[in-house]
């Protein structure tokens, strides 16, 4: 499945301004939606419509409707600015929120809350995180959702670090990744560099 890297010129504009240090959790936080809602469109590109039979002013035409049910997985906190703005342009879609830490330890995720429905009925998934470093939890998301009964999933992230695009591909190679920037690397505390630092902290003014 392809990674793709949306280099869009008002995606690029934002994302310049979502990087400086000296950006405010206000703007951050709209920065992160402005970037979503333009990822989204590139994310869902290929989701299925079926068609409709629309009444304008007039006459009478056939237009598109989506056919698959999407479902918007924020991984908590981060993912949480990304769900709301997607939400503004795909309302019809559920939100299931998946609680997931980075032991600064060991770099490995642990999961402290799971939201899905016993039964998801999704068509597709967007798993929803600003940051893609070591893909630990971006893994632990999909394989969640896998084993829940949600078989076509999709990654959309801000951020990437090689280190954690290479993991998520090994580990679900059918799983499409849309990004907004794809960096240099890791530091030796499983940040990436140049990043923006942690995106949670930095949305909600908890850094």
């Amino acid at each position: 499945m392809p990674v793709r890297v949306c280099d869009h010129p008002l995606i690029r504009h934002q994302l310049a301004r979502l990087r400086a240090a000296g950006a405010r959790p206000p703007e951050f936080r709209r920065l992160v939606a402005g970037i979503s809602r333009g990822l989204l469109w590139e994310a869902a590109r290929d989701l299925a419509v079926w068609p409709v039979e629309v009444t304008t002013p007039l006459e009478t035409t056939t237009c598109h409707e989506l056919a698959e049910k999407v479902g918007l997985v924020p991984v908590l906190r981060a993912g949480l600015g990304m769900a709301e703005a997607m939400l503004d342009a795909l309302p019809e879609a559920a939100v299931w929120h998946l609680g997931l830490y980075r032991d600064h330890a060991t770099l490995k995720p642990v999961t402290y809350y799971n939201k899905l429905p016993p039964k998801p009925d999704m068509d597709r998934a967007f798993v929803l995180d600003p940051m893609l470093a070591t893909g630990g939890s971006a893994i632990a998301a999909i394989d969640i959702l896998k084993q829940h009964g949600t078989e076509k999933v999709a990654f959309v992230g801000i951020i990437a670090a090689p280190e954690g695009v290479a993991a998520l591909r090994a580990a679900h190679p059918d799983v499409p990744i849309t990004l907004a920037a794809l960096d240099s690397h890791l530091n030796d505390v499983g940040y990436i560099v140049p990043g923006l630092g942690d995106a949670g902290d930095r949305q909600f003014g908890t850094a």
